[in-house]
């Protein structure tokens, strides 16, 4: 019996080894967000879900697991525009394997990335030479937008979703953007000249209307100082007929034309600089102002009066007839 004892604690143990591995091949966990691909004898059998699964100990096997997660793909595309300018593109693609179709993502697709990367190729190459190069900055919207469709008609075969396509680059050549900024700093200036062109003549507008208003009114104030100065003159000579007797209206005129002749002179004399110059230079030369004056009244009055009487003439028995 002593003897037994030995032979039954090894069998035991071997018997326990072989649960412990029994148990290992049996049981497995998936991970959340992933996809098991179990395969019995190299054949697919079933897709295991997250959690704790089972199989077939020795005959089944996990041939891989699956990533159900959303990823995302950068591809960058170097394409020419319509307008014959080479440009790169970053198309970030974002892609999930369906739930539901597990079995034809691992088995029908080797490389998804590969796969991928070369639909965006085809895609942008085909539509960015028909748009100009700032219609591509413009639409890059709609090239990602067609970019998804395709991909999203095609991967699905593959079991693969296609979330999102973005453009999320658009990089021309440096000199490119070096003209391109020229041209907008061009039209800035331009448009900054022409804001300034109309400032400048708003402001002439205005000065010509602000001298216009204040010729005028230096106008009526000239006219308004002139019948003053008529309106006194009148009142002077009237003042002065009647203090004394025997004056005439010649002798008040030359009288006021003296006084303002000396005034005149002490206004230039007390002026610290002055280029006024009075020619002829001599109290003597106010008669002849005066004569002048005179004659050219004396002139005018004897032109109204033979006006009058051609008027006369024309309107009378003889001018009718």
């Amino acid at each position: 019996m002593p003897y037994l004892m030995p032979s039954l604690i090894g069998a035991l143990i071997v018997a326990a080894l072989v649960a412990i591995v029994l148990l290992a091949a049996t049981f497995f966990v998936v991970n959340q967000q992933t996809a098991a691909v179990v395969q019995r004898f190299g054949k697919f059998a079933y897709v295991a879900m997250p959690g704790l699964n089972l199989k077939v100990p020795f005959l089944d096997r996990v041939a891989g697991r699956l990533n159900l997660r959303v990823q995302q793909l950068n591809v960058k595309v170097e394409t020419k525009t319509e307008d014959n300018v080479f440009v790169h593109l970053i198309v970030a693609v974002q892609y999930h394997v369906l739930q539901d179709k597990v079995y034809e993502a691992y088995y029908k697709l080797s490389d998804a990335d590969t796969q991928i990367r070369a639909f965006v190729f085809d895609v942008v190459r085909a539509r960015v030479p028909r748009m100009r190069l700032d219609d591509v900055f413009e639409k890059k919207d709609e090239v990602a937008d067609a970019v998804k469709g395709e991909l999203s008609q095609m991967m699905d075969d593959f079991g693969y979703g296609i979330v999102k396509a973005l453009v999320t680059d658009v990089d021309p050549d440096e000199r490119v953007k070096e003209a391109m900024n020229e041209i907008n700093a061009a039209q800035r200036m331009r448009v900054a000249a022409t804001e300034k062109g109309e400032a400048d003549r708003i402001l002439k507008v205005k000065a010509a209307e602000a001298e216009a208003q204040s010729k005028a009114l230096q106008g009526k104030g000239i006219a308004d100082q002139r019948r003053a100065i008529v309106d006194g003159l009148r009142e002077s000579v009237d003042d002065f007929q009647k203090a004394v007797p025997g004056t005439t209206a010649q002798d008040v005129m030359n009288l006021v034309l003296m006084t303002q002749y000396f005034d005149t002179l002490t206004a230039i004399g007390q002026a610290s600089a002055t280029n006024t110059i009075l020619i002829p230079h001599s109290p003597g030369a106010l008669s002849d102002v005066s004569a002048q004056m005179r004659n050219a009244m004396i002139a005018a009055d004897q032109v109204h009066v033979a006006r009058n009487d051609v008027v006369v003439r024309a309107n009378g028995p003889e001018g009718r007839g």
